[in-house]
């Protein structure tokens, strides 16, 4: 290139528009709008989840018979808003002299319309991480 032809370029280049256009940006804020829905409809569930998990690290402490870690759990349950699940559906093994709680449930997290997101939800005080299943517990 020559000289001219430099400085030319280079003004095409200053005077260049730069940025988004309306419809770019209508259609971001849609998407930001769609992250910021479903986030403010999870967060709830995560929380009662997360509530749900200290719940049964603290009924496992308070008492080693089924019923005293029921009825610990459902006390911090009601502290805590936890409406999910209740005492009796908890998950109480006993293994090698260890008691271990655990549980499992699903819940329905409802967006927009007919459109929900459906989230399965398990815990446990076994340190394995391993959630028995519901029909095995029940034996």
């Amino acid at each position: 290139m020559q000289a001219g032809e430099q400085r030319k370029a280079k003004r095409y280049r200053i005077n260049a528009e730069s940025g988004i256009t309306l419809s770019g940006l209508l259609g971001a804020l849609v998407v930001l709008g769609a992250i910021a829905l479903v986030l403010i409809k999870v967060t709830p569930a995560w929380i009662e989840y997360r509530a749900i998990k200290g719940a049964i690290v603290k009924a496992k402490a308070a008492g080693g018979e089924p019923r005293a870690i029921r009825e610990a759990f459902d006390k911090n349950a009601e502290v805590n808003n936890v409406d999910a699940i209740r005492g009796r559906d908890l998950m109480i093994d006993r293994e090698d002299g260890q008691v271990q709680v655990a549980f499992r449930y699903e819940k329905r997290v409802p967006l927009v319309g007919n459109t929900s997101l459906l989230f399965d939800f398990a815990g446990t005080t076994d340190p394995s991480g391993v959630v028995p299943d519901a029909d095995k517990a029940a034996q």
